[in-house]
């Protein structure tokens, strides 16, 4: 997220570089614009910290209204600004890609309560911090060529915005009707939205709780969508997550969490009849095993290779559950990888066990998990002949793979 203020009136100051050079005739970028954006990125990317850091500090100080509307901690919300922007800027020179990533953002921005007010606002004080920290390299024509950049963005994620405001509400309340505690402080809890609430399979959701206020973090139902309408997620506590460790240790049936708008494009593609490879590490198996869920309701379910991976057998959590359901299901087959113990036909990382059941070039590919998993399980599967456009995977810092 790049930044979450909920209350209006902010109006922005007005001291925008001048002598700028002309843009293209439809306002968009040139192919001058896009280096100069990236270069500049460049430049300032090892202040990466302090650049967060200042960012945040004018937008409060010109802002003051809106800093309640952030954490009270921010370390990790300074993480998210430049992950975005480098995002951003690596996506600059593809439209299509470009458009769907700052629609999810414009969308996900709404629970925060974010009008297009704000957007002048944080542009501003964008272009302020990059400006300081690329000293030199900062001109009238990168200034200008990061206004078009930004404004692009902007405008993408306030029109998805409003559109998404006719449909569906910016949160949910939802309520935690059951739990169920795991090995290695994993659990599984289960909640019921107050309201209707529609996502597929593969998709990952923010969440807040009542003990961290305006703390969000992601998580993957680990179901299709159920006619009853509860969602299960699969948290896993661990020391520096301050959000699973109270949904993990201190959550009970009864509490009330707060859910944002559904994200992410890792669900099932209605278009192909290719079998599917399905990778799950950790609790990067909460969205595989909805897609096993979806795939079953179909009328002619295609063939379903699914991976669980851990480091040792004691942490295959949720694996006899996938088991039994293969046994129930032929089109299902579930193999399980250890890599940190030899165990006789179970042992070694996903990436290598992958590549010993190969070759999956006739799949589409799904992966969830750790982000290095998910990075070398991709690498292994395009060296034997899967192409990137059919592996699918989360951004490699949410859902599963935050440790917060």
């Amino acid at each position: 997220m790049l930044f979450h203020p909920r209350q209006s009136g902010v109006t922005p100051r007005t001291d925008t570089p001048d002598s700028a050079p002309d843009s293209t005739p439809d306002g968009g970028l040139t192919s001058r614009d896009i280096a100069l954006v990236r270069a500049s990125l460049a430049v300032v990317e090892p202040f990466a910290a302090d650049l967060a850091v200042y960012f945040y500090s004018i937008l409060f100080t010109r802002y003051p209204q809106v800093r309640d509307m952030f954490p009270a901690g921010m370390d990790v919300q300074r993480g998210r600004l430049l992950r975005a922007l480098l995002h951003i800027v690596d996506l600059v020179d593809d439209p299509e890609s470009l458009q769907r990533f700052c629609a999810h953002l414009g969308r996900d921005h709404r629970k925060f309560g974010t009008e297009n007010a704000h957007y002048d606002a944080v542009g501003e004080c964008l272009l302020a911090s990059l400006a300081r920290y690329a000293g030199p390299a900062w001109s009238p024509e990168v200034a200008h060529a990061w206004t078009l950049a930004y404004t692009a963005v902007a405008q993408v994620m306030m029109q998805a915005a409003d559109q998404d405001a006719g449909v569906r509400p910016a949160v949910w309340g939802a309520r935690i009707v059951h739990r169920q505690d795991f090995s290695h402080g994993i659990a599984a809890i289960t909640v019921q939205p107050d309201q209707p609430y529609r996502y597929a399979a593969g998709q990952y959701v923010s969440m807040e709780t009542p003990w961290w206020p305006r703390e969000w973090r992601y998580y993957s139902p680990a179901n299709a969508p159920r006619a009853d309408g509860t969602i299960t997620f699969h948290v896993r506590a661990l020391p520096s997550g301050w959000v699973s460790n109270a949904l993990v240790r201190r959550s009970t049936v009864g509490d009330m969490v707060r859910l944002g708008p559904p994200l992410g494009d890792m669900v099932l593609d209605p278009t192909s009849n290719r079998s599917l490879l399905c990778v799950a590490g950790g609790t990067g198996l909460a969205p595989i095993r909805a897609l096993v869920e979806e795939g079953a309701r179909s009328g002619n379910p295609r063939q379903m290779d699914v991976f669980v991976g851990a480091r040792t057998a004691d942490e295959l959590y949720g694996l006899d559950d996938m088991l039994r359901f293969a046994q129930r299901n032929h089109w299902l087959t579930v193999r399980a990888a250890v890599s940190h113990e030899d165990i006789p036909g179970l042992s070694g990382s996903l990436p290598q066990v992958l590549t010993k059941f190969g070759p999956w070039y006739r799949h589409d590919a799904y992966l969830s998990g750790p982000a290095l998993m998910v990075t070398a399980a991709a690498d292994a599967l395009t060296r034997t002949g899967v192409p990137r456009s059919r592996i699918r995977h989360d951004p490699l810092d949410v859902p599963a793979l935050s440790v917060t």
